[in-house]
């Protein structure tokens, strides 16, 4: 299920996934199917590891590498979760091929 909220957002952030919500900052942002694809990526992430788990390794592993980086935002570019999100948004069947845990790939 897809919503809009503008204020949730912090500047070049557009798109969040919290299960089972895909939550964009515009509803023109509904068209663009990478970012809906990638957003998914995370809904599936999100399952397999029950929703609390894939938050809790979300945010242990960004503060780790913006640790490593001294960079934030670098730091959030290479959780393996984004890095997965990422390297397969094009790929419009990747949330329904993807395999268990595909995430561990990218760490």
């Amino acid at each position: 299920m897809i919503v809009i909220f503008k204020h949730l957002f912090y500047k070049n952030y557009v798109g969040l996934s919290l299960w089972p919500f895909i939550i964009l900052k515009d509803g023109a942002l509904k068209d663009d199917m990478v970012l809906i694809n990638h957003e998914r990526i995370h809904l599936k992430q999100q399952q397999e590891l029950l929703l609390v788990f894939f938050y809790l390794f979300y945010f242990s592993e960004w503060l780790m590498r913006t640790l490593f980086y001294l960079d934030s935002y670098k730091a959030y570019q290479n959780i393996s979760f984004e890095r997965e999100a990422y390297a397969n948004e094009k790929n419009l069947d990747y949330p329904q091929n993807r395999k268990l845990f595909g995430f561990l790939k990218y760490f």
